[in-house]
């Protein structure tokens, strides 16, 4: 690949067309952080997850601007790289997963739109569309609950995620599940809400047959999951966990899953999930995509990552209009249940001009 010329950091808002509730707190808009990868044959893109604040992970947005000012983008190969190289240039910092993840994927994705490859095909797509879940966070009142899933329903998704904490798990499961019935696809995500003195109580979401519990438990703990595993019908799934192809291997070996959700970015990037999803599925565990409220310029590479053929279960790859009125790339449509993984070079899609002008709030040129 050519040299890279700099890196330009891009700070966009985005409001969310709902606020998004899960244990750890309430989303309103999302502070995104844009990477712009400029070379001699072009550019690339990619988005940084990580929220305003470090209550999913030690992340946030500002400071991984800070770390990629500072530290990761000075250490980037002066004579030009591919992706890979990017991670094993980055690899001597410690931590900043999604960071060195935005990083790296506007690197493999300038990279792509030169050779003319698209992600899909890059890291071994098997379809060319992905069955699409919904994510639906804690509500006021079960009713409000139902009519929200409802109107997910009537879009055409395919498997229903509810956000669970003390207080709101069994009844608003229960009550899905009756309104909806047992043929529909239902998981339920903690994130990391409980301890192991929840584990008869946890044990009552056995009577729903869920597809799985995702993250019921700390992040850092998988001897209490593999305990809890063996005290529950339903499948556990790791989500927070999981931050390494290493911590996935741990994970399995111990039985402190049976089901991983991948997020590209809480693990360092495409090259480290497709590195999971391999170990993931030589292990027979099936795998699926996980989501963080991303654009469109996210929701491009997750695509093209969960046609891999070890992505069994739907993942979290919603339509855009399910977090904003208006996407700063072409909208991601849902047409029977599925998304299409796009086709182009790189990624696929790119920021709309007009739309990104309007939603930029800072920019920063980082010449190398």
């Amino acid at each position: 690949m050519s040299k890279i010329s700099g890196v330009e950091l891009r700070r966009i808002a985005m409001p969310l067309v709902a606020p998004f509730r899960t244990s750890f707190g309430v989303e309103t808009a999302r502070d995104v952080l844009l990477v712009r990868v400029v070379t001699a044959d072009g550019e690339g893109w990619a988005e940084c997850a990580a929220m305003s604040e470090p209550r999913y992970c030690s992340e946030y947005v500002d400071g991984a601007q800070d770390v990629l000012r500072r530290f990761l983008v000075p250490a980037l190969p002066k004579k030009g790289a591919d992706a890979a190289a990017v991670g094993r240039a980055l690899a001597p910092f410690t931590g900043h997963h999604m960071a060195k993840s935005a990083l790296e994927s506007a690197v493999l994705d300038a990279q792509l739109r030169t050779t003319g490859d698209s992600f899909g095909s890059f890291l071994g797509a098997a379809r060319d569309r992905v069955p699409c879940g919904v994510s639906v966070g804690i509500m006021d009142s079960v009713p409000e609950l139902l009519d929200a899933v409802e109107g997910y329903v009537a879009e055409g998704y395919v498997r229903i995620k509810l956000k669970i904490e003390p207080g709101w798990d069994i009844e608003p499961v229960r009550a899905v599940r009756e309104r909806f019935g047992d043929d529909l696809l239902l998981q339920v995500d903690a994130n990391a809400a409980y301890t192991l003195v929840d584990a008869q109580h946890l044990a009552k979401l056995d009577d729903f047959g869920l597809l799985l519990l995702e993250q019921p438990l700390a992040n850092d703990d998988f001897v209490q999951h593999a305990q809890l595993a063996r005290l529950l019908r339903t499948p556990i799934c790791l989500d927070e966990s999981i931050e390494s192809a290493a911590h996935a291997a741990a994970a399995i070996s111990l039985g402190a899953c049976s089901v991983i959700n991948i997020k590209p970015a809480r693990v360092g990037g495409y090259l480290e999930a497709r590195r999971i999803h391999d170990l993931a599925r030589a292990h027979g565990v099936p795998v699926w995509c996980g989501g963080m409220l991303e654009t469109g310029i996210g929701r491009a590479a997750n695509v093209a990552l969960a046609a891999l053929p070890g992505f069994t279960l739907p993942g979290d790859t919603s339509a855009s209009r399910r977090y904003f009125a208006t996407d700063i790339t072409e909208p991601f449509v849902l047409a029977d249940g599925h998304l299409s993984v796009p086709a182009g070079p790189g990624l696929g899609v790119a920021p709309l001009p007009d739309v990104l002008d309007e939603v930029t709030t800072s920019t920063q040129w980082l010449a190398l």
